[in-house]
């Protein structure tokens, strides 16, 4: 679906808590956090404002806030059962 929200916070309500602690406390985890939210507002503008793009950049950049939400949601899990 165009222009729909992938926000750790909208995807995994249960997170949110940890995700604010970890990102308080971790300055690289909070880092990558940022990045994947600033990589998702840019899909989502790029989706609903028409930019021109080609097929292959969008994809990579689908493909790098996979890897970004990838990496944080594991993080997150471990974390959590820790």
């Amino acid at each position: 679906m165009l222009g729909e929200n992938h926000a750790f916070s909208i995807e995994f309500p249960a997170l949110k808590e940890l995700l604010v602690e970890l990102s308080a406390r971790d300055p690289d985890f909070d880092t990558q956090n940022k990045s994947y939210c600033r990589l998702d507002e840019e899909i989502r503008n790029l989706e609903l404002g028409g930019a021109p793009i080609n097929d292959e950049t969008m994809h990579q950049l689908k493909h790098d806030r996979a890897v970004l939400k990838d990496k944080l949601y594991t993080r997150l899990i471990n974390e959590k059962n820790e």
